[in-house]
């Protein structure tokens, strides 16, 4: 009898070991591998017979922005996250629908002329397969508020994300920009991926979402780039992808372009640990941008006078005084462009785990 239990006993691990191996070659042969540049697509949502005049952009002028990481609408406050010490996996059905209507309003409130979101999800099981990309252009484009043009950057491709139990399962989501400005083109450039094989078989491929608007009267352009890099890494990824985009952005400016570059960097900004500071070291903490990795006459943009990004160790609870905040959210200006104003729209966190960040800006002509 001991030995027949051995005997099923040695079958099941072996199945189990030989599903795990089956599964981890699955994943390395249909890893997503993007080029270093891609090309990507601007979509309007008109009709090619459909002439419409998109609003222009002149060195002089003023525009408003504002980077919103969504959270793929499964972030808000009732929920918490495995990977920062809580528990939850996947949000409810209910919630993305409650989630993905919340952000669309708070964006149709910001009336902003171009939007960087972050974590847009395309088709996942996390979220139902639900297309918020689409959804979101499409709520925004309509006579009120747009048009929009829309930019769509893919940084998580997995058919099957195997881990924790239950598992994440099916991930397709990336960045988007939206524009009432033309944009002459658009391109992804690939960031350094700090994880290898396997992990990296089933993980993040972060990325640049770079937009090129065409300026009148000018031979210039203003270079969009939305970006989110390295969460859960040791730092080295982190600093890596800092300087693959400061480097881009100086290349830009060295161009004569306008440069603004802005999202979720996962790193607090100047001062803003002391607004506030990490109360738990044992959970997650962000890196950190200092100001020397900005040349001359470059800045950052950010307000602390409050948070940009809650911790989901547990759902938001304001009044606990446990939750752990952070100003993770906000952008980096060229020389040429002028900050007029900076703002943290405290929406807190109802439908997601980042508040947005908006800025006015001016291109100042160049002596």
């Amino acid at each position: 009898m001991a030995k027949k239990m051995l005997k099923w006993a040695g079958i099941a691990v072996g199945l189990v070991v030989l599903v795990a191996v089956g599964l981890v070659a699955w994943l390395t042969l249909t890893e997503y591998k993007p080029d270093a540049v891609e090309e990507l697509e601007v979509g309007t949502g008109l009709s090619p017979a459909y002439m419409y005049t998109w609003k222009t952009l002149t060195v002089g002028d003023s525009l408003t922005l504002v980077s919103q990481n969504t959270g793929y609408a499964g972030l808000g406050k009732e929920a918490d996250f495995f990977m920062d010490g809580g528990k939850d996996v996947t949000p409810t059905g209910e919630q993305v629908v409650t989630y993905e209507n919340g952000i669309v309003q708070q964006l149709q409130a910001q009336d902003a002329d171009v939007y960087f979101l972050q974590e847009v999800d395309t088709d996942s099981s996390r979220t139902g397969g639900s297309n918020q990309a689409v959804w979101y252009h499409g709520i925004l484009n309509n006579d009120e508020f747009g048009p929009y043009c829309w930019m769509y950057a893919l940084n998580y491709s997995c058919d099957f994300v195997p881990y924790p139990l239950p598992p994440i399962g099916k991930v397709h989501s990336g960045l988007q920009t939206l524009s009432r400005f033309s944009v002459a083109g658009a391109q992804r450039i690939a960031l350094p991926c700090p994880f290898s094989w396997p992990v990296s078989a089933a993980n993040l491929k972060r990325c640049l979402l770079v937009s090129y608007v065409p300026l009148d009267d000018s031979d210039k352009e203003l270079v969009l780039v939305n970006l989110h890099l390295e969460a859960y890494d040791d730092g080295e990824g982190k600093a890596a992808q800092t300087k693959v985009l400061m480097d881009f952005l100086t290349s830009e400016y060295e161009r004569g372009n306008y440069v603004i570059a802005g999202g979720d960097f996962n790193q607090t900004f100047p001062g803003a640990l002391d607004a506030f500071p990490i109360k738990d070291p044992s959970l997650w903490t962000p890196g950190v941008l200092e100001e020397d990795i900005l040349p001359e006459g470059w800045r950052f943009a950010c307000d602390l006078s409050a948070p940009t990004c809650r911790l989901l160790n547990q759902p938001y609870d304001p009044d606990s005084g446990d939750t752990q905040f952070y100003v993770i959210d906000g952008f980096i200006l060229s020389p040429n462009v002028k900050l007029d104003r900076v703002e943290t729209l405290d929406r807190q966190f109802q439908y997601t785990d980042h508040n947005p960040v908006l800025i006015q800006v001016t291109l100042e002509e160049e002596a």
